[in-house]
């Protein structure tokens, strides 16, 4: 998370440095949640490893410029007509 009123990364605590690339920690809702080193949040889910699996595989994605081919859209919230 990016502190607003300093601009620096502040780190969850007890959040793990994973491939010297990106956290991921517990929150107290017993999710596990991740982000960037530079504060970017990424993904939040049930287990620990599927996290981490999912935030490197995003990342990689992106640095690939792969992004759009492993990504949908799921729904829309288009409501037609007067409400």
């Amino acid at each position: 998370m990016i502190s607003t009123e300093t601009k620096e990364v502040v780190v969850p605590k007890g959040a793990e440095l994973i491939d010297d690339v990106f956290y991921v920690w517990e929150t107290r809702y017993g999710l596990y949640s991740s982000m960037t080193k530079q504060g970017r949040q990424m993904m939040t889910g049930l287990h620990k490893s599927d996290v981490a699996s999912m935030t490197r595989a995003h990342l990689m994605y992106e640095q690939d410029g792969t992004l759009d081919q492993h990504s949908r859209i799921v729904g829309d919230a288009y409501v037609s007509g007067k409400l």
